[in-house]
């Protein structure tokens, strides 16, 4: 493969890898840091191939993103106040943009308290699945656990 087929190939699933990078950490710039990792381990691999490309870097990303939110935890000891997600705009759909704005708010702001109160296992587990509709098997390989658990 050329390296502007597997550019563009990486392209078409940024906005893919993206969203779940950004729903795990909770911030723009480490999303787009996780996401840029997750590129050069990818385009470095070269032990075997890769059958689902989205599936392979799905899990990159979503162990990239899991090991900063657990480095960022033990940053955060010192930090005073509540740490939440950035909230991301996005355009409005609706005739009444103000209706739009606070319908949106309760529900963004209700997902940011509940993602705030879980170990980030528990958020890689419900971002993947609730997110993402990630079996409960595959994210317990990623997170190195049982599917029970």
């Amino acid at each position: 493969m050329t390296a502007s087929a597997r550019v563009g190939e990486f392209e078409q699933l940024r906005p893919h890898l993206m969203s779940v990078a950004y729903r795990l950490t909770g911030t723009v710039a480490d999303a787009e840091d996780v996401v840029q990792d997750a590129w050069l381990r990818w385009d470095t691999h070269r032990a075997t191939a890769i059958d689902d490309l989205k599936a392979w870097l799905t899990t990159v990303v979503s162990r990239l993103a899991l090991d900063r939110l657990r480095s960022a935890a033990h940053r955060r000891e010192t930090y005073v106040g509540e740490w939440l997600p950035e909230p991301v705009v996005t355009g409005f759909d609706g005739a009444d943009p103000l209706a739009s704005v606070v319908a949106g708010e309760d529900a963004r702001f209700a997902a940011m308290v509940v993602l705030e109160n879980l170990t980030p296992d528990q958020r890689v587990a419900f971002v993947l699945h609730d997110g993402f509709a990630v079996p409960f098997p595959e994210i317990a390989t990623v997170l190195g656990s049982s599917a029970e658990s």
